[in-house]
C-alpha cells in the first residue's frame, strides 16, 4: 500500500509538473532570462506569474480532466487505485455533459442572433433599400445566418433563390425561425406584401418564444439546484465520517461490504441523477 500511495503521489506531481509547464515550458523559461537579464531565479518567487500560470492551466484544463485529477487525490488519501479507475471513467461522462452544455449555448446565441436579424432587416427595408441589399446589410451586421450566411448573401447578392437558401439555414439547430423568414420572404416576393410588417410579427413571436423558454428555464433552476446537492450528499457525508475519525476511505476501499456499498451506491447515485435530469429535459421540451 505504501508503493502504491508513492506511486499515486508521483504521478500527481509530474501530472501538475506538466499542466504548469506545458510545451512552451522552454520557451518562457528563455524569456523571462532574457527579461531579467539571467537573474530571475535569484529573487523571490512571482506569485503575479504564478497566479497567471494557474488561470491558464484552469483554461487549457477542461471540466473533465478534473475527474482523474481528483481521483489521483483519493487514491493517495485512501491508499487504493479504485478512484483512479472511477475517475477515468468519469472523464467521457463529463465530456459528453461539457458538449452538450456547449451546444445548447451555441443553439440560444443561434436564436438571439435570428431575431436580431429580423429586427436589422425590417429596420434596412423601411429605410427604402431593395429586399436583397437590405438582406445583405443586416446579414453583415448581425450574423444570424450561421454557417450558411455564404450561400444566403450569393444568393440574395446574385438574384438567386433567397427562400431556399433561407430554408436551409433553418435546419441549424437554434435557428428554426429563419423558416418565419423564409416565408415572409415567399410572400413579399411572390405576392407583393409587406416585407417589413412580417417580420415585425415574426421577431415578435421569436421574441415571446425566447420570454417563455427564459421564463421555463428560471423556474427549472430551482430543481436542477436540488438535482446537484443531491449529488454532493456523498461526498458530505465522506467529509463528516473522517471528520468524526470512522476512517471512511479505508471501509469504502478496502473491505468486501465497503467495496459493494460503494458499488451499490455509485450505481444508484447515478440511475437517480439520470432519472432527476430526464425529468427536467421533459419539462424543457413540453
Amino acid at each position: 500500500m505504501g508503493e502504491m500511495s508513492l506511486g499515486a503521489a508521483v504521478a500527481c506531481l509530474g501530472a501538475a509538473v506538466w499542466l504548469l509547464g506545458g510545451r512552451n515550458s522552454g520557451a518562457r523559461r528563455a524569456e523571462l532570462l532574457l527579461a531579467g537579464g539571467g537573474s530571475a531565479g535569484a529573487g523571490p518567487p512571482d506569485w503575479w506569474q504564478m497566479v497567471r500560470e494557474l488561470r491558464r492551466l484552469r483554461g487549457r484544463l477542461r471540466a473533465e480532466w478534473w475527474a482523474p485529477v481528483i481521483g489521483l487525490a483519493l487514491a493517495v488519501l485512501g491508499s487504493s487505485v479504485l478512484p483512479v479507475v472511477a475517475g477515468a471513467a468519469g472523464v467521457p461522462v463529463l465530456r459528453r455533459v461539457r458538449l452538450a452544455r456547449e451546444v445548447r449555448r451555441a443553439r440560444e446565441r443561434r436564436g438571439e442572433a435570428v431575431i436580431a436579424l429580423c429586427g436589422a432587416l425590417a429596420g434596412e427595408v423601411r429605410a427604402g433599400r431593395q429586399p436583397g441589399e437590405a438582406l445583405l446589410r443586416a446579414a453583415r451586421d448581425s450574423g444570424g445566418l450561421g454557417e450558411a450566411q455564404a450561400a444566403v448573401l450569393a444568393a440574395a447578392r446574385f438574384g438567386g433563390d433567397v427562400t431556399g437558401a433561407l430554408a436551409s439555414a433553418a435546419r441549424q439547430p437554434g435557428a428554426e425561425g429563419l423558416s418565419g423568414l423564409a416565408a415572409c420572404w415567399r410572400v413579399a416576393v411572390d405576392h407583393g406584401a409587406g416585407l417589413a410588417a412580417g417580420l415585425d410579427r415574426l421577431e415578435g413571436v421569436l421574441r415571446a418564444e425566447r420570454d417563455q423558454r427564459a421564463d421555463l428555464c428560471a423556474q427549472l433552476s430551482g430543481a436542477r439546484s436540488t438535482v446537484v446537492m443531491l449529488a454532493g450528499l456523498p461526498a458530505l457525508g465522506l467529509l463528516l465520517g473522517a471528520a468524526m475519525g470512522a476512517e471512511p476511505l479505508r471501509v469504502l476501499l478496502h473491505t468486501g461490504a465497503g467495496i459493494g456499498c460503494l458499488t451499490v451506491g455509485g450505481l444508484l447515485e447515478g440511475l437517480g441523477m439520470w432519472w432527476a435530469l430526464r425529468i427536467v429535459r421533459g419539462a424543457e421540451a413540453t
